[in-house]
């Protein structure tokens, strides 16, 4: 399964924590993503969407 969205492409961030004396810890933001039936060019799709896209309704959700 790969983690990034289908619709607009959001995929896995690198970021780094800090602790108080600096010292940076790395680690992987990842996209919040929903496995959604959808319909992709007039076909019912199951297709791995993050949560931002499922709010914007740029999916629309196959019944």
């Amino acid at each position: 399964m790969s983690r990034q969205c289908e619709i607009c492409g959001k995929k896995p961030l690198k970021a780094a924590k800090r602790s108080f004396s600096n010292k940076a810890h790395t680690y992987k933001q990842i996209p919040n993503l929903q496995s959604v039936k959808a319909v992709i060019n007039g076909k019912v799709k199951k297709a791995n969407v993050c949560t931002s896209c499922i709010r914007a309704n740029k999916v629309q959700k196959a019944v």
